[in-house]
């Protein structure tokens, strides 16, 4: 074998190796984000059982989610800051969801007192929100208190009169959508507004965690 073809040999023994790595390399990166896309959601605490009153003034309690995965947030309806934001990327989220998909969708009031079950009916409609999927939650304050801030983690504080900029400046109150899975678990936090954040990004964060849990057993 003479030396043009000694070189010519080791070129293609070389690209062969440079191609088998290369492959290896793919498939380990691919598998590993594969394992990373499987990682189990964190556990961030269990739903206690409420009963509340939904939008067509039925009772909803946690039985009545308990098999589905959802997503919730608290507003109120003459919110005059981010509530109509929040509201919009609901149903941004309520349409992006599978037609197949079996997930709900929750939004808790923290104005009980005003947003009756009429009130958050006439709110849901003016977004068009599926009622098979999307409910608007009202009942008593300490009802209110016990899903969205003690089980939920959610934050809702109102205002004192001398701290409130307009008549409805009531509340501050939490921006972010939770997420809990089939077995009433919270197991996800997304913010939904402030500086760096992406909207559609939370979105698609969302979407893959409601994903994730509805093939979890």
């Amino acid at each position: 074998m003479n030396e043009g073809t000694r070189k010519t040999v080791w070129l293609v023994w070389g690209g062969l190796l440079l191609l088998v790595t290369m492959l290896l390399v793919g498939l380990l990166v691919q598998t590993r984000s594969r394992a990373n896309a499987r990682e189990a959601l964190p556990v961030l605490g269990q739903i206690a059982d409420f009963t509340l009153t939904n939008q067509s003034g039925r009772a909803v309690s946690l039985a009545d989610l308990r098999g589905h995965v959802w997503v919730g947030d608290i507003i109120f309806t003459r919110c005059p800051g981010p509530c109509l934001k929040m509201t919009r990327q609901m149903k941004e989220l309520e349409n992006a969801l599978p037609a197949a998909s079996d997930s709900k969708l929750v939004t808790l009031t923290t104005d009980p007192g005003y947003d009756t079950p009429a009130i958050l009916k006439t709110y849901g409609e003016r977004f068009s929100a599926d009622t098979n999927r999307w409910t608007f939650l009202t009942g008593t304050k300490d009802e209110i208190r016990k899903l969205g801030i003690d089980s939920l983690k959610l934050t809702a504080v109102e205002k004192k009169p001398e701290e409130r900029e307009n008549s409805d400046d009531l509340f501050i109150h939490s921006t972010i959508f939770v997420l809990v899975d089939r077995n009433a678990q919270l197991r996800g936090v997304f913010e939904t507004t402030g500086e760096g954040v992406e909207p559609k990004q939370v979105q698609e964060k969302i979407l893959a965690s409601v994903k994730q849990l509805e093939r979890e057993k």
